[in-house]
């Protein structure tokens, strides 16, 4: 049998120590948190020259960038160096994590870089629209339209102070009997004009008459440091602008000649135009706006390298952190398949205590697992193999038949101690060899055909007994061979359990012979007794001078010579079966030996009905043609004087592939066989007939035997008996 090593290789360590998760993530933040700060930093920044500071963060962004780019270098440079190597050593595992590496760098690098390209590009442009000379013009003009808006109200005020000096000097509204007329004109006059308010002086700045709009508070009106009266009346026209509260205030001044002498001031009217808060607060902020975009053209160059280095920075951050994951997962993932390999190989090598002790969470960790559980059952059932092929290898190793298996290549798998014991062979020089290789040479050719049209898928199962010459002498073997399938039904190869018949064919010959010599002597007996009787009759009568004394001589010696010639021809019978010529083997058809006999029953015995079933698609067998007819004449004789020489006789053939043989079925309808004359059936001198030589059947069993063959008898159903014959193609 074949011998296995048992495992016995110790326990393999692991000693991968785990890496911590979270220091990747204090890295990035570390570098983010810093550009975050920055970033918001410069958006928060609300001084009246917020771009002073710009090429400060340009500056500390710039140096972010340089570090990371540094740092980004550095790990790539060294991963890559050290899966350079790691490749050319090629080490298991490396050629994946090779992969992943290039996989996780490029999904992280490529896109990354197109978007800092993008991104840059879009600021690029987006910064010198902001700059643009459409914008510039549209804030200049802006800026324009609200000067031009205060102006126009400043030549409303005086034009309108203007008109009502006129109207009241051509009235001559400041005499005092016109007093309450003149606060009437004033208050239609605001009205018309649509101006805040009108005021009306003495010289003496003594308010004469006032119509003002109640949003323009008065105390703004008569405040002492108001010096616009006072101007009025030494320069004669006078404009002031002035914030309040709710807006602005623009007046203006105009003197009131007197009527009497015009070169004379006779007071001053001053009209007053009210800028509300909201149109005041939008032309502060188109000003505003105006003069720090003039500021910010300054700076235009510092903004933009400003956040296309903030872009750089995060994408070398982004770049590195996925560069990172990718050589942290590229590791997490080949350490685990590395160990796994180097575990296929341990167990491949009959290692079972390998185990892999990395750890891992996610799939590749189900995997490991899976491993270890794997190996663990292995190691179980190769204990428990183990033990049932000790188990098998003893019984095979105790028991008196010769066992040989062969694979499906043919090479032998199983040689047992009673192979070695009767072909003379060790088994260990026979194991894992071409069976043909060995056995051809040595002549056991019916051996390996045998085989070989069993493994071969020729024939399912095959018996044969024959003589071999092995060892310088000749074994009478005995094989009976089968083919091997798996669960499945696919072929395994075949396995051919054999035994030495030398002795046990010996035996049964001693016996046959002894039961031959014990029917010979009672066959002779039988006829010795009436000649005995016959020659002491003769004596007596020839000594008592009997007168019928001839006739009592003729009809003792008519005994005598009748009896003589059944021994004769009991003699001649025996002499025939014991001189059986040794068959001329020819490759025919069987049915050509059959249907002459056939042929030749039916036309001497008219009354017996031959009923035939022959297969058409039978093949032709190795068999001596004449011998082959003497057995079908003998079958067909006991069959005929069975039945009394009337009824049905029943001939069928047919053809078993997967057996690798024919079967030739004979039956009648006779009296069938007899209790305890079935072990007896086919010995020499059986017979139960009065006038058999009890030699036909075991002509019939001897012919068969000498092709190979075998014969057996039984009860036909509902009467008679039934002969099977099977011979080998």
């Amino acid at each position: 049998m074949t011998k296995h090593r048992a495992p016995t290789a110790p326990p393999k360590a692991d000693a991968d120590r785990p890496v911590s998760h979270f220091r990747p993530v204090l890295i990035v933040l570390a570098f983010l948190v810093p550009m975050v700060f920055l970033t918001l930093r410069y958006y928060d920044q609300s001084q009246p020259a917020p771009f002073v500071p710009s090429n400060i963060l340009v500056l500390a962004l710039l140096n972010v960038d340089v570090i990371l780019l540094v740092v980004l270098i550095l790990l790539l440079s060294r991963n890559l160096v050290k899966a350079y190597f790691e490749r050319r050593q090629r080490l298991l595992g490396s050629g994946l994590r090779t992969k992943l590496i290039a996989a996780f760098v490029g999904f992280t690098l490529i896109p990354t870089l197109l978007l800092v390209g993008l991104a840059s590009g879009l600021l690029s442009q987006s910064i010198d629209n902001w700059f643009g000379q459409e914008v510039e013009h549209a804030l200049k003009d802006s800026q324009d339209v609200a000067q031009v808006h205060r102006r126009s109200h400043e030549v409303v005020a005086l034009n309108s102070a203007r008109a009502i000096s006129r109207e009241i000097y051509a009235d001559e509204l400041l005499a005092p009997e016109h007093k309450e007329t003149l606060a009437v004109a004033m208050q239609r006059k605001r009205v018309e004009y649509g101006v805040g308010g009108v005021e009306v002086y003495a010289p003496t700045k003594q308010i004469l008459t006032r119509s003002v709009d109640p949003q323009i508070p008065l105390a703004v009106l008569d405040a002492p440091e108001n010096r616009l009266v006072e101007n009025a009346l030494i320069g004669g026209e006078v404009k002031s602008f002035q914030s309040i509260q709710t807006g602005d205030l623009i007046r203006a001044a105009v003197t009131i000649p007197s009527a009497s002498d015009p070169a004379q001031v006779a007071g001053v009217v001053v009209v007053d135009t009210y800028l509300p808060e909201a149109l005041v607060a939008k032309m502060d902020g188109v000003t505003r706006s105006y003069k720090n975009f003039k500021e910010a053209m300054l700076f235009k160059d510092p903004i933009k390298a400003q956040y296309i280095a903030l872009v750089m920075g995060i994408a070398l951050v982004i770049i590195m952190s996925g560069t990172w994951f990718g050589f942290q997962i590229a590791k997490g993932i080949t350490v685990p398949i590395q160990r796994l390999a180097e575990g296929t190989k341990a167990v491949a090598a009959g290692d079972l205590n390998f185990r892999i002790t990395t750890r891992a969470n996610d799939e590749v960790g189900v995997l490991v697992d899976s491993f270890n559980r794997m190996t663990e059952d292995l190691q179980g059932s190769n204990i428990e193999l183990e033990r049932r092929r000790s188990y098998t290898e003893t019984v095979l190793d105790n028991v008196g038949s010769g066992v040989v298996s062969v694979d499906a290549g043919g090479r032998v798998t199983t040689f047992n101690r009673a192979a070695e014991r009767i072909l003379g062979m060790k088994g260990d020089d026979i194991r894992g060899r071409l069976l043909n290789d060995v056995f051809k040479p040595l002549g056991l050719v019916m051996f390996t055909d045998l085989v070989e049209r069993i493994r071969t898928g020729e024939r399912e199962s095959q018996i044969w007994e024959g003589q071999a010459e092995v060892g310088g002498g000749v074994l009478a073997l005995g094989l009976n061979g089968t083919r091997l399938r798996d669960d499945k039904g696919q072929s395994l190869g075949a396995v051919v359990v054999f035994e030495d018949l030398s002795a046990l064919i010996k035996a049964q010959k001693s016996a046959a012979w002894q039961e031959v010599a014990q029917r010979i002597a009672h066959e002779i007996k039988n006829p010795l007794t009436p000649i005995q009787l016959s020659a002491e009759r003769l004596r007596k009568k020839f000594f008592e001078g009997a007168p019928d004394f001839n006739d009592i001589v003729d009809q003792a010696t008519g005994t005598i010579v009748k009896e003589v010639s059944g021994l004769k021809r009991m003699v001649d019978e025996f002499s025939k079966f014991a001189r059986m010529p040794v068959p001329v083997m020819e490759r025919q058809s069987l049915h050509g030996a059959l249907n002459d006999v056939i042929a030749l029953y039916k036309g001497a015995h008219r009354d017996v009905e031959f009923v035939t079933d022959l297969d058409g698609q039978l093949p032709a067998v190795m068999m001596d043609r004449e011998q082959m007819k003497r057995v079908f004449v003998n079958l067909f004789d006991n069959a005929v004087q069975a039945m009394n020489g009337k009824g049905c006789l029943w001939v069928s053939t047919r053809h078993e592939a997967r057996d690798g043989k024919v079967v030739i079925e004979v039956a009648d309808e006779g009296i069938g066989i007899q209790p305890g004359d079935q072990e007896n059936l086919f010995l020499p001198y059986f017979s139960k007939k009065k006038a058999g030589t009890g030699l036909g059947l075991a002509i019939v069993h001897r012919i068969v035997s000498d092709h190979n063959g075998r014969i057996r008898a039984a009860n036909h159903a509902p009467k008679g008996a039934i002969f099977t014959i099977e011979l080998p193609v």
